[in-house]
């Protein structure tokens, strides 16, 4: 039989071809490594009770707890264990039953690192950074984004004239709100004919390149249906949930034939992110999206409205961005290889106020979504937008906001709305 100690070898060196998970580990009254054991097994090829159809050579395919700091527990998984090109059936494995365990009171997958020989398996982003900056012809400022509001109940027609109003503005980007798909009073099907006439309108207006990210988050095939009429119509860009939609679908979408860039949105995320103790960290969600293939994901603000504190949305920025990831104390190398980098999306109670500080610790090769921080604007969207294009400018050219405002009124009213 398979002892439970074919799951534990502290001196196991992991090869080049496992895939490495990171768990923080809460036992319930039992030893540290009797739980990590009982992770491995569970998670590989072990079960409860002894098997009669258990088999010699089986052995080399159980995960292998390898290292043990204080509650961080490393297990190596061979990745024979996995079938290549299917992000459901890696999570099913490493993300799967363990977390129901009665062996854990706490268990959170920290971080993954991903082989080579599963990443080659895998899509990636079809456009990433530069294909982004390259369809909206920008590439020394951080995009300008706004998401349309109030995020439910505008009908098409007010919902494309506030787009409209943005993307003259100075937004490159205007998206839909993450629940907004074909409800009654607004449509998919016109909402996203109209708003792309006026994306139209707009590109000979001001000879810049702008993008709609309309929501095709629907039933499977209808989301592909969804994405296939934006493409016919000359869309670039769609929108996914990608929790709720699920991991299969989006791969889906990505490895269809479509030349259609893909927004992340995360919605629901923080039910398994946000606790600290249990559940699966927002690093792992962010490399199963960039390997799967997403073109741009939220990764949280620092200074907005939703959680993430400062070093957390870094470190998530450097996951998707990077071509190689340093390990620190709770988190694993990585190397993509040939993978794209994804872009950095940062939304969430963002103002004109906040801009500077966000280009500081996120950099430049961002997208800066605003909903409320535009819309919210004391004189309506116009002024909204150009505040925040002028917060933008302002940064890139080193100017303080303040002495930018003496002779920009929309961004002086927007300090003094937002008291900075």
């Amino acid at each position: 039989k398979m002892k439970e100690s074919e799951f534990l070898n502290l001196k196991y060196k992991p090869r080049e071809s496992d895939l490495i998970c990171l768990f923080r580990v809460e036992p319930a009254g039992v030893s540290i490594k009797k739980a990590a054991e009982n992770i491995a097994l569970e998670s590989s090829t072990g079960t409860w009770a002894e098997v009669k159809t258990e088999k010699k050579y089986m052995q080399n395919l159980a995960a292998k707890v390898f290292s043990i700091r204080g509650n961080l527990v490393k297990i190596a998984y061979p990745s024979a264990l996995f079938e290549k090109g299917n992000a459901p059936n890696i999570l099913s494995s490493i993300a799967g039953n363990i977390f129901g365990m009665k062996i854990v009171k706490n268990l959170r997958l920290e971080d993954i690192k991903i082989p080579k020989e599963i990443i080659k398996s895998f899509y990636g982003p079809q456009f990433g950074i530069s294909g982004i900056r390259k369809m909206l012809k920008v590439y020394d400022r951080p995009l300008l984004g706004t998401i349309i509001k109030p995020k439910l109940g505008l009908k098409t027609r007010e919902h494309a004239k506030v787009a409209y109003e943005a993307w003259l503005e100075g937004c490159d980007i205007v998206k839909d709100d993450e629940n907004l798909a074909s409800q009654n009073f607004n449509e998919f099907e016109e909402r996203l004919a109209r708003s792309l006439e006026m994306a139209n309108k707009v590109e000979e207006e001001t000879s810049e390149k702008k993008a709609y990210l309309i929501n095709v988050t629907a039933e499977t095939k209808e989301m592909m249906k969804r994405a296939q009429l934006v493409e016919d119509l000359g869309g670039k860009f769609v929108m996914l949930d990608v929790v709720t939609e699920g991991f299969g679908a989006l791969q889906s979408l990505r490895e269809a034939d479509f030349k259609l860039a893909i927004h992340a949105h995360r919605a629901m995320h923080a039910a398994f992110t946000r606790n600290k103790k249990h559940g699966i960290s927002m690093l792992v969600l962010a490399d199963i999206l960039r390997l799967i293939g997403i073109d741009s994901l939220h990764i949280g603000t620092i200074v907005g409205k939703m959680e993430g504190d400062e070093k957390e949305v870094e470190e998530l920025e450097e996951e998707i961005e990077k071509k190689k990831v340093k390990e620190t104390k709770g988190r694993l190398s990585q190397n993509w290889g040939k993978i794209k980098p994804v872009m950095a999306v940062s939304s969430g109670g963002l103002h004109p106020g906040r801009v500077p500080y966000l280009i500081k610790h996120l950099g430049k090769n961002i997208i800066i979504q605003a909903g409320g921080g535009i819309h919210g604007h004391k004189k309506g969207t116009i002024a909204g937008t150009r505040a925040m294009r002028q917060a933008i400018d302002a940064t890139m050219e080193g100017t303080s906001l303040k002495k930018y405002a003496k002779d920009h009124i929309e961004l002086k009213i927007a300090l003094e709305q937002w008291k900075i």
